[in-house]
């Protein structure tokens, strides 16, 4: 009788020992981090630049709205993996004398939330509309939309930027001769494995494939050359699946997505699929806007200015797009919005109704729950999550 108590109290404490890393593990997956929320608008009589906010992922509160830097129109944000630098495309027509826009380098405060301006750049371009890093973070890649180019600009030391190590004029048009007569490069980001890097050009329905070089921040025509959408379809956004397996495009002109399978070894795209982001029975204005994937690959959202609603999609094993549901943002205008890191929870910006609401997010459907938290910020246009540690 004793030595099956003895055997018994052995198997527990084997147990025990070994489901200690699971245990572990599980509690790895609660929230570690608190977040600082940045948020570029339009500035004019209300907006003066980047605002912040602090939220909570394990209480889901979020703090009272503050400024982190005056700058002007800070439409698109980026921020650095180690939470120490933040950059802005600065989206005017006017920089210095010269038809361009300019990129802002600042260092973050994580315990103040405030922002210091580190330089400020050309963006070698009219209208920068979006920013970017490399994986390594080493260089910076910049849209811009009115002229129809891009730019890398390498990250100094001191998180600085330098001289563009890298510009490409696009060329050519699209099919509607009022929105497309001309490029718009709207988006430049570069692959997950950092070897080829691709601008969405709304002007000539493309998306365009450069091979870039992570040592020189170089871009280099690749072989094939670009992946197309529909004629007048108008590409604005795009997004990476976590297994870099599908890209996801949303089309601004159609308000659509159209789903490519991308080829790691050669950059190539290849489509697949194109299904709309607005109800069947919607009549209203075709704008949408802002892409993301969840992090566990299985939905992806799109926001739909026309409607004022986010797309939710499910994402089958296949890459194929199926719709779940089509959620009203709290708001007009719904233009850029951002998950945090869990997946838990969806931020929307309005642009036109100065506020941020805050949903969240089902890990089972993907489907959208406003938590009652909105924050009022003036002409919200992008959302960027710094971890405060």
């Amino acid at each position: 009788m004793k030595s099956n108590w003895r055997t018994s109290g052995l198997l527990l404490y084997l147990v025990l020992l070994l489901s200690t890393p699971f245990l572990h593990a599980a509690k790895d997956r609660t929230p570690k981090h608190s977040y600082l929320v940045y948020v570029g608008t339009y500035t004019g009589p209300v907006s003066k630049g980047i605002y912040f906010f602090r939220f909570d992922p394990a209480t889901a509160q979020t703090t009272t709205p503050e400024l982190a830097a005056e700058t002007t129109n800070p439409s698109y944000l980026a921020a650095d993996r180690s939470g120490r630098f933040l950059y802005a495309v600065n989206e005017v027509s006017d920089y210095q004398g010269q038809k361009s826009g300019a990129v802002s380098a600042f260092s973050i405060d994580r315990r103040s939330g405030k922002l210091t301006l580190l330089n400020q750049v050309s963006s070698r371009g009219a209208g920068p509309c979006y920013v970017s890093l490399d994986k390594n973070g080493k260089y910076v890649l910049v849209a811009n939309y009115d002229s129809g180019t891009v730019a890398v600009f390498p990250v100094l030391k001191d998180g600085k930027l330098g001289d563009a190590s890298a510009f490409v004029q696009h060329t050519g048009h699209g099919a509607d001769p009022e929105r497309q007569a001309s490029p718009h490069a709207h988006q430049i980001e570069v692959t997950p494995d950092n070897r080829f890097a691709i601008a969405a050009d709304l002007g000539l329905d493309k998306l365009l494939i450069y091979r870039f070089d992570p040592r020189t921040g170089t871009l280099i025509a690749n072989d094939p050359a670009f992946g197309e959408v529909d004629p007048g379809s108008g590409p604005r956004h795009f997004a990476f699946t976590p297994d870099s397996r599908f890209v996801y495009v949303l089309e601004e002109m159609r308000s659509a997505v159209t789903s490519f399978a991308y080829d790691a070894q050669t950059g190539a795209l290849h489509e697949f699929q194109t299904i709309s982001s607005l109800p069947k029975d919607f009549n209203g204005a075709k704008e949408a806007a802002e892409i993301v994937v969840h992090p566990s690959g299985k939905f992806l959202y799109a926001s739909n200015r026309g409607q004022d609603s986010i797309a939710v999609f499910a994402i089958g094993h296949d890459g194929k797009l199926s719709i779940v549901e089509h959620v009203l943002t709290g708001g007009k205008t719904p233009r850029g919005f951002t998950l945090d890191p869990t997946g838990s929870y969806l931020f929307a910006g309005n642009q036109e109704s100065n506020n941020i609401v805050v949903f969240r997010i089902d890990p089972k459907t993907g489907r959208l729950k406003a938590t009652g938290q909105v924050l009022e910020i003036p002409k919200p246009v992008s959302l960027e999550l710094v971890a405060t540690e």
